[in-house]
Parts: C-alpha cells; structure tokens; sequence
C-alpha cells in the first residue's frame, strides 16, 4: 500500500501538490470567515463545581458568558470615582457600552446590585459586562470595542482595563516568534548536514505545511469544543517537530536509493514504502498514546489530547503523500547519498566500509562499542543519572494558575492585581454555593437559608459572602463566598474542601447533600482531583498500547518491556525538571518567569501521552536498524553496535531539531506553554542521550539473543508487520540468508522477510 502510494504521488507531482495548495485555502478562507476560537472553561461531568454550575444556570439564568469585569481606578491621588464629574464619565461609558453589539447587560457600581463593585476608597470600582455570547466567543476585537466604548472615563482620567474574559480574549498568546525561531534553528541544522539548500529546505517546508493545515483545522474545532489556548500551542510544537522529522528520515533514504541508481520516482516511492512506513507506524504510536487520555474522562484533555493528534495525523498525511511528490519533483536539486561532494546529515550516508579503511572508533560507532564492551558500568551510569534528575518529581503536586500568575503588563495581570488590592485577592476567583431546599423558604430569613449564611461567614478563610439570592418559588438558594485569598492559592483548594466536607453537610438541612460548591477554584480543584484519580489508569494504558505497538513491530517481548521501563525512567526524570524549575522556582528568571508557578494537573498527564509517543518514534527507528543487522550477522552485540553507528547521528539530528522547537517556545508569555517547551526538550534531550546512547545498547547487549526471544504461540498470533518496508528495498539491502545459530538465536530467514518464524 505504501509503495504504491508514494508510486502514484511522485508521478503525480502537480496534482498533490495543487491538491495540498487547494486544501490550505479552503482551511485558511473558513478561518478568516470563522476565525480560530479558543476557550479556557473546565467541565468537569459528575463533579461537585458542575453541579453547582448546572444549577445556578437552570435557577438563575443570565448571560451566556457570565460576568465579565472592566475595571476602573484612578490611582492614589487621583479623583475618587464617587465624584460628580467622575460619576458622570462612569454612567456615560457605562450607556455606550451597553450599545455594542452583543453586549446584554452593564452594571454599574453606582447601582444597587452594583455597590460592591466599588472599593473603600473610591479609587477603584468595576463595571460588569453581560454578553450573549460565550467566553470561546470573545473576541479580541469585540474586547478592544468594549474598552474603546469607555471612552468618556479614560477621558475623565479613569484607566480602564478590562478582565476575565475580556482580558484572556486580548492576551491570547501569540507564538509565531517561537515558530520562527524554532523554524531557524532546523534550517541550520539540516544546511549544516545536507549542505544543499533544497535538501535543507524541503523538511522545513513539510514541516510548514503541515502546522498551517493543522492549526486552523484545531482553530475550527474550537468552535465545537472548548479548546484552550494553550492546545493550539502544544499542536504547533509536535506538529512541526514531527513533520521535520520524518521528512527528515525520508529525505536520508531517498538520497541514499538515488546514491544506488534508482529513478528518482521509484526512489521516492521507496522511501515512502520503507522510512514513510516507519514514521507512519511511529505518528499512530503517538496517537494512539494521546487516545489514552480519554480515560481520564474531561472533556480538557480530550480537547489537548485531540490538538497535537491532529498535528501529527497532518504531519504523517503530509510525509506520505506532498513529500514522495516533491521529492520526485526537486530530485536534481536534492543529491544523493554517495554522490561526489555531496554530503547527508550526520549519519546518513551509506554504511561505512568495514576492515583497515573503514573509520572504526568515531562518532556514534565509537560510543556502541565502548558502551556494550562495559554494558553494566553504563548501564548504571544512565539509571544513577535518570534517577537523580527524576528525584524532585517524589514531590510534584497540582495547582492552579490564576491571572496573577500572567506576564507583567498584560490585561489579566494589571486587572487581577488592580482588583486584589482594591478588594482583595479573593474577589478574582469567588466562589458560587447553591443549595435545593426539599420546601419552599418563605425568603432570605428562612431558618434554613440563614443558617447556612451564618456557617458559610463563620468558616475560616471566608472573607464575605453575599446575602442569599432566591428563586422565585423558594426552592433554590444561592450565595458568593469571597475567599480572603486568590484562586491559584493552595488554601483556597482547602476551603473548597472544608466547605463541601464540613461547612454545608452540618448547616444544610439533614446534611442531605443537595448543597453544592462551585466557581472557577472549585473547578480547578475538581479537576485535579479528578486527574489525580484518573492517573495510574491513564499511564497504564498508555504503557500498554505503547509496549503492543513495539510487541507486534518488533516480535519480541522482553523488547517491548525494557522500552516501556526505560521511557517510563525518562518520563520521570522530566517530570522532575518539570518540578524543579516551575515548581521550586530553580532558573524560572532565566526562562522569564519571577518565581515558582503551581503545574496545573492536566500538564504532566498530557505530556507523559506526548512523550510516551515521541520515544516510540526513535525506538522505532533505532531497533528496525537493530533486528535487520541482527538478522544478518545473528551476533547480537555486533547488531546493537551497527545499529547505533547507523542511526545514532541521524536520530541525534532529528532529536535536536526536536528539542530546539521545543526551547522556542520558552519565549512565550504563557507558563503552560513554558512548562510544555521545557519537559519536551528536556525528555527528548535525555531520551536520545542517556536512553538511546547508554540505556538501550546496554540493555540489549545484556539479554543477548535472548532479547529476540519469542514464545510459540505468540508467535502465530502476531501479525508481520514489517514497519520499514523491507520486502521493498533494494536486494542488496535485505538481510539474507545466516546460518542457524545456537538456541536462542535468530533462525534461517529469506531475503524478503525481515520477521523469521522461531
């Protein structure tokens, strides 16, 4: 299938190519008719917030998007907004607001239901924006009119900045820069290899391709689901680290066919079948690991999990398709292999001479040998170091990250910190108590009613709660409980926790649990609870399809367990980075960050799903090197130290264009997407070194030619997989026929078949 499709796209190269071209301009006309849309909501299905969220919004219904605040200060020294002239510019921006589109409802503090929402000393205050639609439906654009509507205060002296999701809408990171710089990066390095513009250039315009085609497909989906921001991100780093990759392991084989004579059509259409194949099987293996988050049953990591999924299923769609097409197109411009004076990347030319005039000793080859003649001096070097970086990941915890946590000088930022000192900081995340009476209250004195009021002030940590609201027929209450500390503090969880497990149980009637707390805090704290509970079953999972995946591809068990081990080892070790910079603040200045920042639940899951599937793609690619010298020469050891020589300067490369996408992103604004670029780069950097360079040979160099042991019956039941094509290579590449070795050892094979029956 493969080899036939990459036949049809390289003699088809303009109708792919126009076929690619025609696809990016419908995705890119039904982004500028639509536009991407983001969300930063949580639902969490079965949980106490949602509960409190469904019935607040069945009993009390208001604006689609809630209340959205636009604060207003003045300053110390400044004018008092309770005065005349301020008053008036206040009311007057408060009436053009309430004329923009989509706009529903403006509550001033001048009001009754508004007279909270002016502070102390009359220098801060904030209107409340009601709009009919969704916080995903904010645009920048309806926020810069809202702002641009309260004209008449900023002309009074007042500065206006708008919050909630008025502000997110405005600060909705921008990462193009770290695309750019991630995209600089590989440019070098691949000129750097290949020496040839086009063979440089051609990774780099998969990889291109691929992210915008990605991106708005994600951008849409946004329409459907809440898709945070910081999924698109996640979407851009993978995509564009994979589709450079595996254009990369593409574009070797290539030049290494056209090096044999092959056309340049039949080349491409090689490639596909055998390294295409490959990174085929490598992108499903990382799909299929961020499949696994669905266990965890939210709806955010279905969205986060679908984002980069779609980036490597566009990344892999493109490889096997637009790339046979243009390398069939630019083969002149792209050179070969073995050609006079051309050069591949590191490690990927041919495989070098044996005997006197072969360069034994350098580079990879040089590592191979030194490693498996020492396999358990190395062996513990690598597990010691793994170890020790994995340490502080013994004391990682969830948290929450709140506007107080956004860069300086943002709108979140400046309006969280305007209002937390007016009002204090609990007023930006307060908290939604809703109870369901089993008998109508006769009104906000019903004993009941009161009762809980009384409990809810009394509760430590409490700073104020609103006097009760009712629905009409009584049978509905609800009050907002003002922590006395922000969202993203630690003791704002515990009072969630102390309101639900001791506050309303002894102060609602019978303790009958029809009580219910909610808010964004409450929320967070749901869904980290929830993640925490979803956890041994996610990683679970995901460990088990990945060691499926490598069982069948490579017919051997013990194979299959050590690599599922030895990425669990680098999961944790960059789980321990992970706690150790943003959690112990240890170098968070040097990636723009003022300090220790809490690592939201959903960060370390999704990026176990990522990286469990990223190693799959090395492993791939470093052990079908393996088996195929080992089914050649049936020495195992030999096979491990062949293998690496290979693969180990081409693997190398792609995980350095890899890790250097990754640090660019480090210039973004937002934490997350920091806390993302650093565990990447820090896991791939480690997998491809400590994992591929020490872990991996010693092991196998230890199990022998046990490690290509496989049980009978196993055997009949798994499928030939054949992930690198090999029926399809050139005759002189197929592993041919070796003599029966001792019990144990592989047995006689064919030239066609890299898989023997034992």
């Amino acid at each position: 299938m493969f080899l036939t499709m990459g036949r049809w796209c390289a003699r088809r190269p303009r109708r792919v190519i126009g076929a690619w071209l025609l696809l990016l301009l419908v995705l890119g006309g039904a982004v500028m008719a639509y536009g991407r849309v983001t969300s930063e909501a949580v639902t969490i299905p079965g949980s106490d917030s949602q509960a409190a969220l469904d019935t607040a919004a069945a009993a009390f219904p208001g604006p689609a998007s809630g209340n959205q605040p636009l604060v207003l200060r003045t300053g110390p020294g400044g004018p008092v907004l309770t005065g005349d002239s301020t008053r008036e510019a206040v009311e007057r921006s408060a009436r053009a607001i309430a004329e923009v589109p989509h706009v529903v409802s403006v509550t001033s503090p001048y009001e009754r239901a508004g007279a909270a929402a002016m502070s102390r000393d009359g220098h801060t205050a904030y209107l409340t924006v009601g709009l009919d639609v969704t916080g995903r439906d904010i645009t920048p654009e309806l926020s810069q009119r809202i702002t641009d509507a309260a004209g008449p205060a900023e002309a009074a002296g007042i500065e206006v900045t708008p919050g909630g999701d008025l502000a997110a809408a405005v600060d909705r990171p921008d990462t193009g820069h770290s695309e750019l710089i991630g995209l600089a990066a590989a440019a070098v390095i691949l000129f750097v290899g290949f020496r040839k513009a086009a063979a440089a250039g051609l990774p780099l315009v998969i990889g291109v391709t691929g992210l915008v085609a990605s991106l708005a497909a994600v951008g849409l989906a946004g329409h459907l689901m809440d898709m945070p921001s910081s999924g698109t991100t996640i979407a851009a780093m993978i995509g564009l680290g994979v589709g450079i990759d595996y254009t990369l392991f593409c574009l070797t084989r290539f030049r290494e066919f056209r090096g044999r004579g092959v056309p340049a059509a039949e080349a491409a259409a090689l490639a596909t079948a055998t390294a295409g194949k490959a990174s085929a099987f490598a992108g499903c293996a990382v799909i299929a690991a961020l499949a696994g988050l669905a266990l965890g049953g939210l709806p955010l990591l279905r969205a986060l999990a679908l984002a980069p999924a779609v980036a490597v299923l566009v990344a892999v769609a493109a490889t096997l398709t637009l790339l046979p097409a243009l390398l069939s197109l630019l083969a002149r411009f792209l050179g070969a292999a073995r050609e006079e004076g051309a050069t591949a990347p590191a490690g990927t030319d041919a495989p070098e001479p044996a005997g006197k005039d072969a360069p034994a000793g350098r580079g990879w080859q040089r590592i191979a040998e030194r490693v498996t003649a020492r396999p358990w001096r190395h062996l513990l070097a690598g597990l010691a170091l793994l170890l020790l970086l994995a340490a502080p990941a013994t004391q990682l915890s969830f948290g929450q990250l709140d506007a107080g946590d956004k860069p300086a000088g943002s709108a979140s930022r400046t309006s969280y910190e305007q209002l937390s000192d007016a009002f204090g900081p609990g007023v930006n995340g307060p908290l939604q108590v809703t109870d369901t009476l089993a008998a109508p209250a006769a009104g906000p004195q019903d004993a009941r009613v009161a009762k809980v009021s009384t409990a809810l002030a009394a509760t430590p940590g409490v700073a104020s709660v609103s006097p009760p609201q009712l629905t009409a027929d009584g049978r509905t209450v609800r009050w907002q409980v003002t922590p006395a500390t922000g969202p993203g503090d630690p003791a704002t969880a515990r009072l969630v926790d102390t309101l639900r497990g001791d506050t309303l149980p002894a102060a609602t009637a019978d303790g009958a649990g029809t009580a219910h707390v909610g808010g964004a805090a409450a929320a967070v704290t749901d869904l980290n609870d929830r993640l925490a509970d979803r956890l041994p079953a996610v990683i679970g999972t995901v460990v088990l399809v990945a060691g499926l995946l490598l069982l069948a591809a490579f017919r051997s068990p013990l194979l299959a367990l050590k690599a599922a081990v030895l990425n669990l080892l680098s999961v944790a070790a960059a789980y321990g980075v992970l706690t150790a910079v943003f959690q112990w603040g240890w170098g968070a200045q040097l990636i723009g960050l003022e300090g220790p920042v809490p690592v939201p639940g959903y960060v370390p899951l999704l990026m176990f799903a990522v990286l469990f599937g990223l190693s799959m793609d090395y492993e791939v690619f470093l052990l079908t090197s393996v088996r195929e010298k080992w089914l050649a020469s049936g020495d195992s050891r030999q096979a491990v130290v062949a293998g690496l020589a290979s693969t180990g300067r081409i693997i190398t490369s792609a995980a350095l264009i890899m890790v250097s996408v990754f640090l660019a992103y480090l210039l973004s604004d937002d934490p997350v997407v920091k806390m993302f670029g650093t565990g990447l780069a820090a896991a791939v950097a480690l997998d491809v070194t400590v994992v591929r360079g020490l872990l991996v040979p010693t092991t196998m160099a230890l199990l022998g030619d046990r490690g290509w042991w496989l049980p009978r019956r196993l055997d009949r039941i798994l499928p030939e997989l054949d992930i690198e094509g090999s029926a399809h290579t050139l005759p002189a590449e197929r592993p041919g026929t070796v003599a029966a070795p001792a019990a144990g050892g592989p047995g006689e094979t064919t030239a066609t078949s890299p898989f023997p029956t034992r």
